[in-house]
């Protein structure tokens, strides 16, 4: 399971460096906002067809038992979309990601390390620190 973990998480994030190039090609078309509508309601319609496919195996009635945090995705995909669109036409895709990841594990570790939005606490660790630290060399180093 740790191996399937790790090869989809590797499949995600090139598919995010993917995404990004191709949106801000098409921003750079249409407008970053408008593409930003674009990605979501062809997603949304993938998602539809997937469903309808019997891929879905969750249950909407459950709905009302979503915790507030949890209605926040999709403006939080919004605001990702947007920015990565934005933040790529602006610093390359290199540079964008670079930055865009730095922040992604410094929010993953803070809500790691206190348990944040019920995820389970991971115990925290100097060399978690220590690799973060590391990513801001490196972004420093992409960037320039």
């Amino acid at each position: 399971m740790k191996l399937l973990s790790f090869f989809l998480a590797a499949l995600a994030g090139s598919a995010m460096a993917l995404q990004g190039a191709f949106n801000t090609a098409a921003g750079k078309v249409i407008g970053d906002a408008e593409n930003t509508l674009l990605v979501h309601v062809i997603g949304a319609a993938v998602v539809a067809v997937l469903l309808l496919l019997g891929v879905g195996r969750g249950d909407f009635t459950k709905y009302a038992e979503i915790p507030w945090y949890g209605w926040l995705g999709g403006v939080l995909s919004a605001v990702i979309i947007f920015g990565v669109i934005f933040a790529m036409g602006h610093l390359g895709v290199a540079g964008a990601t670079a930055v865009i990841i730095l922040f992604q594990i410094s929010m993953a570790f803070l809500i790691d390390s206190f348990g944040l939005f019920n995820a389970e606490r991971v115990a925290f660790a100097w060399t978690r620190l220590l690799g973060i630290a590391l990513l801001i060399a490196g972004t420093r180093l992409v960037t320039r």
